[in-house]
Formats: C-alpha cells, sequence, structure tokens
C-alpha cells in the first residue's frame, strides 16, 4: 500500500483548498481500501467490547494489523494495550536525537448495555463501546499505518509512537500504568482524539487550557449505636446525619473554594436502615467530586475530608472517608493545541475548525500531561443533521464513521507538520 500521490497544485480543486486554507501537497490522505478496512475494524472491535485490563482480544488484533504491516509493536507489561513505534525509513530503533509524537487511543469498553439495532451491536451482554473507545483505537491504528507507507516513501522525518492505552475508565485510569511501563520514554510531545457527539462528523473542537475537569470518588460510612426511633435523642440518629451530609457538605466546598474553580461534589448513592422504626447504626454515601482547576483539585482531598468530619461530629456520627484519586483535568499546552489546529486546517481547511467548551467529564490523558506537553481534540461523530443526540456513556451511542478518516488524517498531518528540536 503506498500514500496517494500528490494533488495537483495547479486545477481548480487547488484553488478551491487555497481558499479553504488546504495544503493538497501535503501527502498521507486515507486510501480508500484502507478506510474500507479501518470501518470494517473498527465494527469488530464495536462487537466484541472489553473492560478495562481485560482487553486481551482488543490488543492481539491491533497487534497482528501492525505487524502485518512490518511493525513492531510491543504488549505493555499490564499485559493488555501496547505501544509500537514508526520510525523515518522503518528504522528499527528511535536516532533518539528528536523527541517521539505519541498518538494515544484508549481501548476498553464500559459495563453497559448495547442497545442499538445494528448489524455491528454489541456480542457480549452488559458491555459496550458506549465512549468512543473502539474509534479512537480505530484512529491511532489507522494513523500507524498510513505512518508507515509514508516512512517507506521517504515522507516521514520524525518518530511517532503508537499508544494503545487500557483501562481509561477504571480510576486512577490505565495511563499510570502505562507511563510506568515505558509509554512516554522518549516522547516530546503527545496527542489525542476524543469522540463528541455534539459536534459533526468533520469537524474537530479545540480549546487550549484545560478542556476537561478532574474526577475523583468519594465513599462515605457513618456510624453510630443505633436504637428506637421514639428515642431518637438517646442515640445517633444516622439518617439525618447522612442527609445533612449530602446537603451541607457541598455548601461548605461552595464557601472553602474560589467559586472559579468549579469544584461540585455530587451524590450517587445513599442506604441507610432496614425498618421504619428502627434508627440503623450504619449509613453509607457514595459520590464524585468534580473539580475545573488543576490548583484547586490538588487541595480537594483535604477540603472533603474536613468538611466530611466537621458534618458528621456535628451529629455525633463516626465518618469513614475513602477518598478515590481518580484523574486531573486535561490541560492542553498551547503550542499543541495549535498543532492540531494546523494539521486540521492544513488537511481540510479553517472551517473545519471550532471552539469547544470546558467539559465535567474526567478523562485520564490528563496523567500523560504531567510529564510532557500535548492535547486532546474533540472528534466530531454525529451525523450532519442528525436532531438525536446520542450522548456518551448511553447504550444507543453510535458515531458517523467518516470521523475515522478524519481523525487519521488529523493525526497524520500533525506527524508531519511537527518539527522537534533535536533532544
Amino acid at each position: 500500500m503506498s500514500p496517494e500521490p500528490e494533488v495537483d497544485p495547479t486545477g481548480e480543486a487547488a484553488v478551491e483548498a487555497a481558499l479553504l486554507g488546504v495544503v493538497p501537497e501535503l501527502p498521507g490522505r486515507l486510501p480508500d481500501a484502507l478506510r474500507e478496512e479501518l470501518v470494517a475494524f473498527r465494527r469488530d472491535l464495536h462487537m466484541h467490547p472489553e473492560l478495562g485490563n481485560q482487553e486481551f482480544r482488543t490488543t492481539a488484533a491491533i497487534k497482528a494489523r501492525l505487524e502485518a504491516a512490518g511493525l513492531r509493536p510491543r504488549t505493555l507489561p499490564m499485559g493488555t494495550g501496547l505501544i509500537c513505534d514508526v520510525h523515518p525509513g522503518l528504522a528499527e530503533r528511535w536516532d533518539g536525537v528528536r523527541p517521539m509524537l505519541a498518538l494515544r487511543a484508549d481501548i476498553d469498553a464500559l459495563p453497559i448495555p448495547d442497545t442499538k439495532s445494528v448489524p455491528y451491536r454489541s456480542t457480549v451482554p452488559d458491555r459496550a463501546h458506549a465512549c468512543g473507545h473502539d474509534v479512537h483505537t480505530t484512529v491511532v491504528l489507522g494513523a500507524g499505518l498510513v505512518l508507515a507507507d509514508l516512512a517507506r516513501a521517504g515522507h516521514l522525518t520524525r518518530s511517532v509512537r503508537l499508544l494503545f492505552q487500557p483501562a481509561e475508565e477504571v480510576l486512577p485510569g490505565g495511563a499510570t500504568d502505562a507511563i510506568d511501563g515505558g509509554a512516554l520514554d522518549g516522547v516530546g510531545r503527545i496527542l489525542a482524539v476524543h469522540c463528541d457527539p455534539r459536534v459533526d462528523a468533520g469537524r474537530i473542537g479545540l480549546r487550549p487550557g484545560a478542556i476537561t475537569s478532574a474526577c475523583d470518588r468519594i465513599e462515605v460510612s457513618l456510624s453510630g449505636p443505633g436504637g428506637h426511633t421514639a428515642r431518637p435523642h438517646l442515640t445517633t440518629d444516622l439518617v439525618t446525619a447522612a442527609a445533612k451530609l449530602v446537603t451541607e457538605v457541598p455548601a461548605l466546598l461552595s464557601r472553602r473554594v474560589d467559586a472559579r474553580a468549579g469544584m461540585a461534589l455530587t451524590w450517587g448513592r445513599i442506604e441507610s436502615g432496614h425498618a421504619c422504626n428502627v434508627v440503623p447504626q450504619r449509613a453509607e454515601l457514595s459520590g464524585t467530586l468534580r473539580c475545573l482547576d488543576l490548583a484547586a483539585w490538588r487541595d480537594a482531598p483535604d477540603l472533603v475530608h474536613a468538611a466530611i468530619d466537621e458534618v458528621a461530629t456535628l451529629h455525633r456520627a463516626k465518618s469513614e472517608i475513602t477518598y478515590v484519586r481518580g484523574v486531573p483535568p486535561v490541560v492542553n499546552e498551547t503550542g499543541s493545541t495549535e498543532l492540531l489546529r494546523t494539521a486540521m486546517t492544513a488537511r481540510r481547511g479553517t472551517p473545519t475548525v471550532e471552539d469547544t467548551e470546558q467539559s465535567l467529564g474526567g478523562e485520564d490523558f490528563s496523567w500523560y500531561l504531567e510529564h510532557v506537553p500535548g492535547a486532546m481534540a474533540r472528534l466530531g461523530v454525529r451525523a450532519p443533521g442528525e436532531r438525536h443526540a446520542r450522548d456518551l456513556h448511553q447504550g444507543d451511542f453510535d458515531v458517523d464513521e467518516t470521523a475515522i478518516t478524519v481523525g487519521v488524517e488529523l493525526f497524520t498531518s500533525a506527524a508531519l507538520l511537527d518539527t522537534p528540536a533535536p533532544a
């Protein structure tokens, strides 16, 4: 397979492309045959979703296709996920001079049923690719295959690392294990995309700075001696204590953190008691804390512990708090964001890039950005004109598969246009 021939810059198509800001001479467009193969690959992944750290079939499928292209993928130490380097001229090793560009995909699915009526519906009960990770994986795979052809043709001048990461949906995320396993060794910049059902296919959304939220999990257990509901004054009324925690802890946090930090504690579960006339001995609550600001997120555990302890003590309840660190915000580095903007504009024109807002969703891509600069783009997957919003983490989530082509060509353009200084 070889790259598409360069476009004649003197024809009508070139004039139209110039008006749109497209660079027609840029190689690395996705060939039709590979486009069809990638759609089939994505549908196969969609039919066989695997949860975090269980992605053995997915890992094997990616590995086999990369090896068929003459590349040398390496399974990550965790047993699932892999990395694969594409070097200029398909050299065996990185030259150690110019840092590599990493392209990251997450490969795990969610524990929810697939409710769509499509031929590629999930074949695994209560498992679905409802967050677009099958698309992310296919995009990075496709970019790797195109880059390998560009390397053979002498068009690739820097090394690119393909990173297929497991367990993004499992706090604190598989990114930390991938980093420990050497995924960032030799990497100077990292890029990613995430499906966005609010953006039309054929477009991407960009935002410098924070583009996602931090997300932590909080579990609280309250205890007391229990007693009769006729004499609540002689015991600890845990139902009231739990109810006060639900309302007062978020209120306390709102007065102890700058409102611009966007810290929000939302409870998702509360359980206590078994009979209407018995004051229970235990109550349990769990929820998530989300935060838009990195500095405030670092202070969050101490603030939450203090607020819970204060309210519990006021109601004579003993509290046990489990604070599970999730992920910090994804903070897009300005230079990497502009690289994505330039890459998309060069390939498809200025109108295909739009500004996007910060989301309260969490993403473990943020852990990579603690080590190297990088950015994440929102990849439009909504069919133009579609009125029904297929939101993430819902059983009917699906994508317009033209987004695969867009993602592949975005990444290949970025790899060709990024020119890092020697290490």
